[in-house]
């Protein structure tokens, strides 16, 4: 695991960015031109959710390529 450990913590990351878009396109989607007060709510909402599994998959990445390039650099 230790040697598989940055790999699988992109991977991982990239599952989760490529997730937050596909929930951002299902629930989110367009805006609505003229919603309803629940109809922006629920739009807020749903973006809000997508947004934070992207940043989620985003942060991951950048951790597991920090470790995969720290472990480089240290010559395993």
């Amino acid at each position: 695991m230790k040697r598989h450990g940055p790999i699988l913590l992109i991977a991982a990351g990239l599952c989760l960015l490529v997730g937050g878009f596909v929930y951002d396109v299902i629930f989110a989607g367009i805006p609505y031109q003229d919603p309803t007060p629940e109809m922006s709510a629920r739009h807020a909402l749903h973006s809000r959710v997508a947004s934070i599994i992207r940043w989620s998959g985003f942060a991951a990445m950048l951790v597991g390529g920090v470790a995969g390039v720290a472990r480089l650099a240290a010559g395993r």
